[in-house]
């Protein structure tokens, strides 16, 4: 291989990529999304600064959220499943989604998250059903249920426009974090992403129930469930694009939380 062979290649290996070249479109992904208050104090272990999290109506409490994704048509990536908690937070007053954990069972997306906007991925085996009436989403690792989510089936619609609307226009965060070759720190950035071309289908909220499991190797349960803010069940197609680089932490001094912040292309 020459030179231009080696950039033109879209992943490694570059005999058989892992994944192609993007932008990524989901079509019919379909979601449970289970927003709780959690503790206050195991979040702000979880943010990285200068995230500000997003206090609950519970004092000491902070808001998070656990979801399943199906995901049956992806570009680039297949057929797959996938189920994690993120942290509702604050970027200069902006409110934004972080990645917190992520658990899938498909390894093109999961080299690619990671290698492309640092989605903290992981194998898992989540699953996302509809039993009898009630939308059931389990997550196993290692053998093992560490989570469970249950919501009542479609029985309140929500305005599709709204959702499209939310999904578009807010901003998710991620941690990336590589490291050189001598293992010391090469690629430590929050990075932002915005989805695009967002069609809904359909979406519902309701009742919801979620249940969590302490396991060393897949921490969802250190956001123990405090109180159920709201379920939301949506199906929608999208585009995932490539990202930006909000901060470097190699480039520049750690920010702190309630301090300045300026968003770099």
């Amino acid at each position: 291989m020459n030179r231009d062979q080696i950039l033109a290649a879209p992943s490694m290996p570059p005999t058989c990529p892992s994944y192609p070249k993007g932008p990524f479109r989901f079509v019919n992904r379909e979601y449970l999304i289970i927003t709780y208050e959690t503790d206050m104090e195991a979040v702000e272990a979880a943010l990285p600064e200068p995230l500000e999290p997003i206090p609950g109506r519970t004092p000491g409490s902070a808001q998070v959220f656990f979801d399943w994704m199906k995901m049956p048509d992806s570009s680039g990536f297949g057929d797959y499943e996938e189920a994690g908690c993120g942290i509702l937070a604050t970027l200069d007053g902006e409110p934004v989604n972080y990645t917190a954990q992520m658990y899938l069972n498909d390894e093109p997306p999961i080299a690619g998250g990671r290698e492309i906007w640092g989605f903290p991925k992981k194998y898992g085996e989540p699953r996302l059903r509809v039993i009898k009436d009630t939308l059931t989403g389990t997550l196993h690792y290692a053998d093992e249920l560490v989570a469970m989510g249950t919501m009542t089936y479609k029985t309140r619609s929500l305005d599709p426009g709204a959702v499209r609307a939310t999904l578009t226009h807010k901003l998710n965060i991620n941690l990336k974090l590589i490291p050189d070759v001598d293992g010391s720190p090469k690629i430590a950035q929050l990075v932002g992403y915005r989805m695009e071309d967002a069609v809904v289908h359909g979406a519902w909220e309701g009742e919801a129930r979620l249940h969590l499991v302490p396991h060393v190797n897949c921490a969802v349960a250190d956001f123990p469930v405090r109180r159920i803010v709201s379920a939301r069940h949506q199906i929608i197609d999208f585009t995932l694009p490539y990202g930006k680089v909000l901060h470097d932490y190699c480039a520049e001094p750690r920010p702190a939380r309630g301090g300045t912040h300026e968003i770099t292309d």
